[in-house]
């Protein structure tokens, strides 16, 4: 019992090591820490949706998060741990992603996608309008693809529609037939 108690941790590493593979075997994106406000937040959508594929713990998106950061991305998230003086088991993902966020998809860059997003829905056809409006999409590309993906619907509906209305007219023939219909008429 006391051997097995004292290879406890070593299953733990293993189980650990274990999911930092099966999070490498992903592909997951290395950030380098350009300016590219756009790279910088596909980035951040990329690692998160792995990690609800991998149902990973806080402690485990900030350690597989951070070890996808290279160069300048590295160095400016070692400076922000010493300024928020946490060391990196205290950070939760919801801090580290504020603080990405903060720094590489900054609030202008934010207030410019909203302006660019209003914008585009101004100019949208009412239904399509209506459809993705309630949404609240801030993200330009995210609202592009909402209203391609609406209208690829609406337009396989329609044609679906069509293509039933279609169908009934033909196997019921016309409305009238020559022969059918008509009245013998007879003297007498």
């Amino acid at each position: 019992m006391a051997q097995a108690m004292q290879n406890q941790p070593n299953a733990d590493e293993n189980a650990e090591s274990r999911s930092l593979a099966t999070f490498q075997r992903e592909n997951p994106p290395v950030f380098k820490g350009t300016h590219d406000p756009d790279g910088a937040l596909d980035w951040l959508k990329e690692l998160e949706r792995i990690f609800r594929v991998m149902d990973c713990t806080t402690a485990q998106k900030v350690r597989y998060g951070t070890h996808m950061l290279a160069k300048e991305a590295d160095d400016w998230w070692l400076e922000t741990l010493a300024r928020l003086e946490f060391s990196c088991e205290e950070v939760t993902w919801n801090v580290f992603r504020r603080e990405f966020l903060r720094k590489y998809y900054p609030e202008d860059v934010r207030g410019a996608e909203f302006s660019k997003c209003i914008k585009f829905q101004n100019g949208l056809r009412s239904e399509i309008k209506k459809a993705v409006g309630y949404q609240k999409i801030r993200l330009f590309s995210d609202l592009v693809d909402s209203c391609r993906i609406f209208e690829e619907d609406s337009n396989a509906h329609h044609k679906m529609v069509s293509d039933r209305r279609g169908k009934n007219q033909q196997s019921r023939g016309k409305p009238y037939d020559a022969g059918k219909g008509k009245q013998r008429v007879t003297h007498g």
